[in-house]
């Protein structure tokens, strides 16, 4: 999603009299809050006009007798619900009634946390008339090495596809989690020279050799000693390569690589699977060494690897290294 509007808007000062910020992904919210808290008012007037409460601790009554207040040292006063979701919002018709009739001096913030805000609610469509509402949901797990890269290039900065796809693969959906470390990456290396995977490696932790992003490559090229050596590496530490997240990456590679195969247009390609156009050639060669009917048969054999890690249709040694070792012999051969 695309914020950059609404921190425009608070930069130039102009405010909403209400902001709803609700949603599964806390980054946007907590960035649209951040950036009223440091804007609307200014060191010596938070302590006469700026307001935060909590969710479980406050209630409708309380937040809506200081919204109607006037700012004493400012133009505005600023009121910000935190954990906003921990609100009784059963008894919300109070609310309802401010935001109908809401004081222009007044900016008030709930940050909803963690879910989505009931939208059938007189209250959601009240403050989508009077106020701001947004929606922070998740990244799919195929959008997050682009975002990464357009975050990265907001900064300032610019970060190879590859080094973005590998941060990817290892820190998840959490932006929160992956800014903090695109942050640190940025503090060491200079503005002027793209970060790459070596710079993960050496600021972040991650191996830049024995990596999930490099045993699909060695996969897509029938490497079969370079795979065998990183699931050697996976099973001798499997605190930083746990196999649910090493199952997980794969089976999320062979799915585009099948899905490939059902693109008639391929010049598309890269648009319809959601990766950077840089990994087409892999994928390529990954849809030449695997057809259609090997690709469902590495599937099938992903969904037993994934039953056994989870102690169900055993039959065998259930170790990381023998699960991943019958995985790999079962897909390159």
């Amino acid at each position: 999603m695309n914020i950059s509007p609404i921190l425009t808007d608070i930069k130039k000062r102009k405010f909403q009299p209400v902001y709803l910020l609700h949603g599964e992904e806390s980054y946007f919210i907590d960035v649209i809050s951040d950036a009223l808290e440091h804007t609307v008012l200014n060191d010596a007037q938070k302590g006469f006009d700026q307001t935060v409460l909590y969710g479980k601790d406050t209630d409708f009554s309380t937040i809506v007798n200081a919204a109607k207040r006037y700012p004493m040292m400012s133009d505005h006063q600023l009121i910000i619900i935190k954990e906003a979701q921990d609100l009784k919002w059963k008894d919300d018709e109070l609310l309802l009634k401010y935001v109908e009739q809401c004081t222009v001096s007044t900016v008030l913030v709930f940050d909803y946390k963690y879910g989505k805000f009931d939208k059938r609610k007189k209250l959601y469509k009240a403050i989508e008339k009077k106020g701001l509402v947004v929606e922070s949901n998740k990244l799919y797990d195929d959008k997050v090495a682009a975002w990464v890269i357009s975050y990265i290039k907001e900064q300032g900065w610019n970060i190879h596809p590859q080094a973005a796809a590998l941060l990817s693969e290892y820190l998840g959906t959490e932006l929160s989690k992956i800014v903090n470390e695109l942050n640190k990456l940025m503090l060491n290396v200079p503005k002027e020279r793209e970060i790459v995977v070596s710079d993960i490696e050496q600021n972040i932790g991650i191996s830049k050799d024995f990596n999930v992003f490099e045993l699909n490559t060695a996969l897509a090229k029938r490497n079969a000693f370079k795979a065998y050596q990183i699931i050697d590496y996976f099973a001798a530490n499997p605190k930083s390569n746990p196999l649910v997240l090493v199952l997980g990456n794969i089976a999320g590679y062979f799915t585009k690589v099948l899905k490939y195969h059902y693109i008639i247009d391929k010049s598309t390609a890269a648009k319809e699977l959601g990766v950077h156009p840089f990994f087409m050639k892999e994928y390529e060669l990954a849809a030449r060494n695997y057809n259609r009917r090997k690709t469902f048969t590495i599937i099938e054999a992903l969904k037993d690897a994934d039953l056994k890690s989870k102690g169900m249709n055993v039959g065998g040694n259930t170790s990381t290294k023998d699960i991943l070792t019958e995985l790999i012999f079962t897909i390159l051969n």
